[in-house]
């Protein structure tokens, strides 16, 4: 005899169903996290509102309870293999100097098995030093080298998608003591928070704050924030506050996200962003290609070859930086062009001075004068020759879109969506020039013997 199934009991039994899996997900144990904070070198103190941060993160999500290792004892303890076995993810919070782990080649082991890795802060200045690169420098893809006074610094969202980087926008705003690193390997990390300016100069460059990467099958994630107890948690009446609550809650998110990426709970790729330039589809239709491909110094040469080596790929930006005392080289693409249309972007710190030349003969100026009168030697002149119809100039430390074209002798020349010289004839050189064969091929120079500067996007169209 067949059995009736009626749909009121196909549905109970679902809900009964749903009920089970609701018991099931909601009685799933937390995540075991060991929070290190040892020091053997400075120690922070924003420790004690880390560990207690930390903590508070674990117990309201509900996804992970931490135990701590405080002392040297606590580490004998629990950080042999045997005892990280019992594990999902270890911190080290704002931790400095040799640690006296058991066994740091079985914990680097424990952690490319599938493990978590967070680190804080001067997770970074922990088995700093060593030459060659300690192993776990290695792992954690950077140590410590250097920093200034503390400074407020706008880091750019390298992944929007990523856990703990979702609710920060396009950048995020903070005040904190930042790192300057050696051994950071761009390409073995996904880039999560960057500046792309030094974080106290204000010179240009690539200069990491947050990154993740795996580690054979393990989960790394760093963060250089964490110096100041108000990034963790700013108490309105904590007197010195420079970072708003609003900056910590941001903050405790990231990391949060952070560990719960580390602990398998969300997904996240952490493969390194490919930083080959691209055209757009629509510039590709137009017929405009990559001159600097984001990754090298492929198809550049320097001006003159015997020169300091000033220039470097950076995140996707050609990046001129000249050392206190030294003279800078001009940078020059090993391909020539005719007449062409032109498209860049730049970046200069505050009195900075460089410049961009057509056929290495014509200069587009490069220079910081936001808010003064238009000038031929100021931003966009044509240098020696021509000021621009009005300043289009944004302040220093932002970045700048310039277009030019140049049919002949003529050159038109767009700067921030304005039009400030429209086919204006140029019948000489205008300084610096490679050699004075106006009107003939000649390759895109770009000025490095005056001060920093960085250039990205630069894409060209021969017409």
């Amino acid at each position: 005899m067949r059995t009736q199934f009626f749909p009121t009991r196909w549905a109970a039994c679902c809900a009964a169903i749903l009920v089970l899996g609701g018991t099931l997900v909601a009685s799933a144990a937390p995540k075991k996290v060991l929070v290190v904070t040892v020091t053997k070198g400075f120690r922070h103190s924003s420790i004690p509102t880390a560990e207690r941060v930390l903590a508070e993160l674990g117990k309201s999500d509900g996804s992970y309870e931490v135990d701590y290792v405080r002392s040297d004892a606590d580490m004998n303890a629990k950080m042999t293999p045997a005892a990280l076995a019992g594990y999902d993810a270890v911190i080290f919070a704002n931790t400095t100097g040799d640690l006296p782990i058991p066994d740091v080649a079985g914990f680097l082991k424990w952690v490319e098995s599938g493990k978590g890795f967070l680190g804080m802060h001067s997770a970074t200045d922990t088995f700093r030093g060593h030459k060659p690169l300690h192993p776990y420098t290695v792992m954690i893809n950077g140590e410590f080298r250097t920093h200034k006074e503390q400074a407020a610094v706008e880091a750019f969202n390298g992944d929007p998608t990523f856990p703990g980087n979702q609710h920060l926008g396009a950048s995020f705003k903070a005040f904190d003591e930042i790192y300057i690193f050696d051994g950071y390997q761009r390409k073995a990390v996904k880039a999560l928070l960057d500046l792309d300016q030094h974080p106290n100069s204000k010179m240009p460059g690539h200069y990491p704050i947050s990154w993740a990467r795996f580690y054979g099958k393990g989960r790394v994630w760093y963060t250089s924030l964490g110096h100041r107890e108000d990034i963790w948690d700013a108490d309105p009446a904590m007197k010195g506050r420079k970072n708003e609550v609003s900056v910590s809650q941001a903050y405790q998110k990231h990391i949060l996200g952070g560990i719960r990426w580390a602990l398998g709970l969300e997904t996240g790729d952490a493969t390194p962003q490919d930083l080959t330039a691209r055209v757009t589809e629509a510039e590709a239709k137009e017929g405009f290609r990559p001159l600097f491909n984001g990754q090298d110094l492929a198809g550049w040469k320097l001006r003159n070859s015997d020169g300091a080596a000033t220039w470097s790929a950076q995140n996707g930006m050609l990046v001129n930086e000249i050392p206190e005392g030294k003279h800078g080289t001009d940078l020059v693409s090993e391909a020539k062009f005719g007449d062409f249309t032109v498209r860049y972007e730049y970046l200069v710190p505050k009195g900075a001075n460089s410049g961009f030349y057509l056929r290495g003969r014509y200069e587009i100026q490069i220079y910081d004068d936001h808010g003064q009168a238009p000038a031929n030697s100021g931003n966009g002149g044509l240098y020696s020759v021509k000021a621009p119809g009005q300043n289009a100039s944004r302040p220093p430390g932002q970045w700048q879109e310039a277009e030019a074209t140049i049919r002949g002798n003529r050159i038109t020349v767009m700067l921030n969506g304005i039009k400030i010289h429209d086919s204006v004839e140029v019948t000489r050189g205008t300084g610096g020039q490679l050699d004075d064969n106006l009107e003939q091929p000649g390759p895109i120079l770009l000025q490095g013997d005056h001060g920093a500067v960085a250039f990205r996007n630069i894409r060209i169209k021969a017409l």
